[in-house]
């Protein structure tokens, strides 16, 4: 039992059945909160203050289920998040499998990032069977999991079948997100020479707007204003992400090429369904950068590229922030890489101007001499 002082009066703070109770006992006597405090527990000992029982707790397995039911309904407005739940569930699914939910300690969790740390990545072949690869699974993945976890307890401690959330006191790995790779533009005609006609359709976009992957998979007939100029994107988990994107002349020749040929509701259908986008240009990616023989970069870096090359073309940061969808300027420095010669040519220029001011503050501090007439 414990109580404690807030305010003048004394409150009181204790676990029972698994529920933490915090409640005023409304005296400012220490003596007299403790006698209100042991007459509460055993009201609800005896069940006159509407306790009531706890569920039974789940297996994982089927806590994950429910929670991937209400996921859906939850997050319909943003199906990423939901498909980005299933992704992590399977390598949940896999550990913890059908152990009870109340029986999975921060230790458990502990065993779980430091299985999931050291295992490799996994491609997809035949059927169901899996091919490791050689490449170990980024920091990201394993907190996206967690992350995962983390909100499934939270979920089970809403529908109140637990009492605490095992992932609140796990540290997620630390990532290192800060990439620098940025094409150059004679590797950018390499690399759409040889991708297909989808992929160079929306490599180009992404280079022309600094748009997200997704974000171009989802254009949609009524989202392009093709005279005046703009596209808008209706979507995204922030304010900021859904912005009107004004189009160069060669983003505005793809749209109005893609507008002329397509029927469907998105100008990037997937194949077996027109009526849903394409989920992704993945290996088509792999594939031109194998056949480019340029440097390996992922599909991501084109909007890298962009931003680098709008914050090199002199695009201030609030600015550059806005075009690329963030809330806040410090995300923009994780995509803007200005090259080495850009910031030799920088240093060069601030080497000038400092030449420019000295001789300007020498010429000030000179005397001058009137014309005496002698």
């Amino acid at each position: 039992m414990s109580v404690f002082k807030r305010g003048g009066v004394y409150w009181y703070e204790f676990v029972y059945r698994g529920t933490r109770y915090r409640q005023s006992a409304g005296v400012g006597s220490q003596r007299e909160a403790r006698l209100i405090e042991a007459a509460y527990r055993t009201a609800l000992a005896k069940g006159d203050v509407g306790i009531t029982e706890r569920k039974p707790v789940p297996t994982f397995r089927n806590a994950m289920r429910d929670f991937l039911r209400w996921s859906e309904e939850q997050h319909r407005a943003h199906p990423r998040t939901h498909e980005r739940y299933k992704v992590s569930s399977a390598a949940l699914l896999r550990h913890f499998r059908d152990l009870p939910l109340d029986k999975i300690t921060t230790e458990e969790v502990e065993r779980f990032k430091t299985t999931r740390a050291g295992e490799f990545k996994t491609i997809r072949g035949d059927g169901k069977s899996r091919t490791k690869t050689g490449k170990k699974l980024r920091p990201a993945t394993v907190n996206r999991e967690l992350a995962c976890l983390k909100a499934l307890f939270n979920f089970a401690i809403k529908s109140d079948v637990i009492a605490k959330n095992p992932v609140s006191r796990v540290k997620f790995l630390a990532e290192n997100n800060q990439q620098t790779r940025v094409l150059s533009y004679q590797e950018q005609q390499r690399y759409l020479r040889c991708a297909s006609p989808l992929l160079r359709d929306v490599a180009a976009l992404i280079l022309e707007t600094g748009m997200r992957p997704e974000e171009v998979y989802t254009i949609e007939r009524p989202n392009v204003d093709l005279l005046r100029g703009w596209l808008q994107i209706p979507q995204g988990k922030t304010l900021a992400a859904r912005r009107r994107i004004n189009l160069t002349s060669a983003a505005r020749d793809v749209l109005s090429r893609r507008l002329s040929r397509c029927e469907t509701p998105y100008l990037f259908p997937c194949e077996s369904d027109p009526n849903r986008p394409v989920p992704k240009v993945n290996n088509a990616h792999d594939r031109a950068v194998r056949a480019s023989g340029i440097a390996p970069l992922r599909l991501y870096d084109l909007r890298h590229t962009w931003a680098t090359r709008a914050a090199m073309s002199g695009i201030d940061l609030v600015t550059l922030a806005a075009m690329l969808g963030h809330s806040r300027i410090q995300m923009v420095l994780r995509y803007a890489h200005p090259t080495q010669d850009h910031q030799a040519k920088a240093m060069e220029r601030l080497e000038a101007f400092n030449a420019m001011q000295q001789i300007s503050e020498f010429d000030r501090d000179q005397p001058r001499f009137e014309n005496s007439g002698v």
